[in-house]
């Protein structure tokens, strides 16, 4: 006999009542497994396509083990010490920075730009905040990520965990299924494959195009000659994420520097220029459309809003779960309102009641004949 209504909310909600508890007390001891979960998800289809061309399912996982460890050791050895030495020179030429453009608009601009103006003023506070705040965050991300992900974790854990999630992911989807509760096993499934390609969009697609943009920016103002490009690309790539605040961003960021080093040659500021035009044709035109779709179903403002409510509550761990839940909630949201939209809560008892005289009166057609 099925369980009513009443107890089984009361199971599920003592069920989501767990779940925050474990995240609250043992996020960081769940963090490289959540981690591993995440990559195995991000790399199945991939896994599935060498299925289907006729390699083994043991075959496929070590294949994709092995570029996935060669291309985190190549960018561990000559990427992030690059990264790290430009992030902290930008932090350290800030101050300098700052003179140079006070300087350029003195010349410019005299009169805004006197001693005692309260727009050079404020770029001087601007420059000393930025640099003993940017060195402080450098610095406590460093630390917080020594202390958090654990290298040993980090190395070790995290590719064993997406090894073997990886590997068994096809049963683990499987035996799942079979857990359902028969009674609403349909229509979780229905909920569950939408919830899968909002977040395979977002997630595979748009780490993609993130990770695609990343490499551009950071290539293309490296060609033109601009200081700190990879940081800036990083940065870009990074924020990708949110339709045209990480293309505002970087652009900023670039043209600002692009300013002060190369001011009066215009056709190099105008390169840097160029290089953020062509990124945003190339990601709106051809990268979002292709990987992503036109509807992914996540709000960029609902996504802020998840990432920081998570990320407060449960750290980088509620950062990692943020996308699925609220991709979750969206479905879950949208379900809710097609069922209240056929209630007779929304459209009223005289409406429910003549769509059932409707639906209980033969139709013509299907009248009997009066003539046999």
């Amino acid at each position: 006999m099925a369980l009513p209504v009443r107890r089984q909310l009361q199971f599920w909600g003592v069920f989501a009542a767990l779940l925050v508890l474990v995240l609250w007390f043992l996020g960081d001891v769940l963090l490289p497994f959540v981690l591993g979960m995440t990559l195995a998800y991000f790399l199945d289809p991939i896994a599935d396509r060498l299925e289907k061309l006729g390699m083994g399912r043991t075959a496929a996982t070590v294949t994709i083990s092995l570029g996935a460890t060669l291309i985190f050791v190549l960018g561990i050895l000559l990427i992030v010490p690059t990264l790290a030495q430009q992030l902290q020179a930008l932090f350290t030429s800030i101050p300098e920075r700052t003179t140079q453009l006070t300087d350029l608009l003195t010349e410019r601009f005299p009169s805004l730009m006197d001693e005692n103006s309260t727009l050079r003023q404020s770029l001087a506070s601007l420059a000393e905040a930025v640099q003993s705040r940017g060195g402080e965050l450098a610095q406590a991300i460093l630390g917080s990520a020594a202390s958090v992900l654990n290298i040993v974790l980090l190395i070790v854990v995290v590719p064993v965990v997406a090894f073997y999630m990886l590997l068994d992911w096809d049963h683990m989807v499987a035996r799942i299924d079979e857990l359902l509760p028969r009674d609403h096993a349909p229509v979780i499934r229905r909920l569950a494959s939408e919830i899968d390609r909002t977040v395979a969009a977002f997630v595979r697609g748009m780490g993609t195009v993130c990770l695609v943009m990343g490499v551009y920016y950071a290539v293309g103002l490296g060609l033109v000659g601009l200081q700190f490009g990879l940081v800036i690309g990083a940065i870009t790539g990074l924020i990708t994420f949110i339709p045209y605040v990480g293309a505002l961003v970087g652009g900023t960021l670039a043209l600002g520097l692009g300013l002060v080093q190369f001011w009066g040659d215009w056709v190099q500021v105008g390169l840097v220029a160029a290089v953020y035009i062509g990124g945003q044709a190339i990601e709106g035109n051809v990268l979002t459309p292709k990987l992503v779709g036109k509807s992914v179903g996540l709000h960029p403002v609902w996504l802020i809003l998840a990432l920081s409510v998570f990320g407060a509550l449960f750290g980088f761990v509620g950062m990692l779960v943020a996308v699925p839940v609220a991709a979750a909630i969206g479905v879950m949201v949208r379900h809710a309102t097609e069922v209240y939209q056929e209630s007779s809560l929304y459209e009223g008892t005289e409406s429910a009641a003549r769509r059932s005289a409707r639906a209980s009166t033969p139709r013509v057609a299907d009248q009997p004949d009066p003539r046999g």
